[in-house]
């Protein structure tokens, strides 16, 4: 990773300084510390980030200790998972103890395999096992922020681990109807147990999935509304959050994530999701985007307050069948959410075996 641009960092410090927080989508331990001191002030996990770092080979001694220990491949991809996520708490941990619990969190994915239909669990068994598991890997840990799907299950979960006391980053959401659910869940269970006070939520919005959706099944907006669907909707969702929160006026901050801000289209400026959403709340980018913004030169400014032309947003919310995007968004995501829990199943299960064999 390198940055090139000569005032590497005024484009980071600007879309800090326009108001929004940064968290890094990656708990490579390098990273962690280069955009910690960048002005990061948090990071989130999935099993692609773990696959990506165990291919590497930098954790092969690991691997091999926790072998050693017996554990199945499953049980040391949640050990590795636990400790790298450790690992980054103690780097934000500062951010943490400064914001009084309203920054410095690493988000910790529950096990993406409770959404596998194969796995015969009914929707009563799938929220049971959301909430022990939420229980097991937030014990103890102040800044870890527990990540649930919207999905069913997921969003059925929210009010008992929000009963627990427990920091909630609700991911996989696209409409307006999933972060409403999911809202509310959490709002209801924190007045019914007297945890207002203490609350910490956060509510992950997808975008580019969102504009790759309309680009393949919407393919009659025009030039001027195509792209920018994902934008539209995140935007809608941010203002209805800070709608309802705002007179609330909690001690923490129940913020948005803007996610999957990567762009998928060549054509498109790797910061055009940065650009749109800064100004509040959080990114979390890939460390790939923040490499091309660190080398941008651009200064950023606070957009993401700014309405879209009336025009193109009358032509996408007269156009979108929101409810159907969001049907076949979730089936994708679900099993985006599932295959990378398998994929690095089996490849634990398979650097053991190269391991085992170079050891021979």
């Amino acid at each position: 990773m390198s940055f090139n641009h000569p005032e590497i960092m005024h484009p980071l410090k600007s879309l800090i300084g326009s108001g929004t927080r940064l968290w890094l989508d990656s708990i490579d331990p390098d990273l962690v510390r280069t955009f910690a001191d960048l002005g990061a002030t948090g990071a989130t996990s999935n099993p692609v980030i773990v696959s990506d770092l165990i291919s590497t080979g930098r954790f092969d001694d690991l691997l091999s200790g926790f072998a050693a220990q017996g554990l199945n491949a499953s049980e040391i991809a949640w050990a590795l998972t636990d400790q790298l996520v450790g690992d980054a708490q103690k780097v934000f941990r500062d951010v943490f103890e400064s914001s009084v619990g309203n920054d410095g969190y690493v988000s910790f994915e529950l096990d993406p395999l409770l959404e596998d239909e194969t796995n015969g669990m009914s929707l009563d068994e799938r929220v049971e096992s959301y909430v022990e598991l939420g229980r097991k890997w937030s014990l103890d840990q102040p800044n870890r922020m527990i990540k649930v799907p919207a999905t069913p299950a997921g969003l059925a979960a929210l009010g008992p681990l929000t009963e627990l006391g427990i920091p909630l980053n609700v991911t996989l959401v696209f409409s307006m109807r999933q972060y409403n659910v999911a809202r509310d869940a959490i709002w209801n269970a924190a007045v019914r147990t007297g945890r207002q006070k203490s609350l910490k939520s956060v509510y992950s919005i997808f975008v580019s999935r969102i504009d790759v959706y309309t680009g393949k099944h919407v393919s009659s907006l025009s030039p001027a509304a195509q792209g920018q669907v994902g934008i539209l909707n995140a935007k809608q969702i941010w203002r209805a959050n800070h709608e309802f929160w705002k007179p609330l006026d909690l001690p923490l901050d129940q913020h948005i994530v803007f996610a999957s801000t990567g762009t998928k289209k060549p054509e498109d400026a790797p910061w055009k999701y940065v650009a749109a959403f800064a100004g509040s709340d959080i990114q979390t980018n890939p460390p790939e985007t923040n490499e091309a913004i660190a080398n941008s030169g651009v200064a950023f400014e606070a957009m993401v307050n700014r309405p879209l032309d009336q025009a193109v947003t009358d032509e996408i919310l007269g156009n979108i069948d929101f409810e159907r995007m969001e049907s076949v968004l979730m089936e994708e995501g679900i099993e985006k959410f599932c295959s990378p829990q398998k994929k690095l199943l089996a490849l634990i299960t398979n650097r053991q075996e190269q391991l085992a064999g170079s050891n021979r």
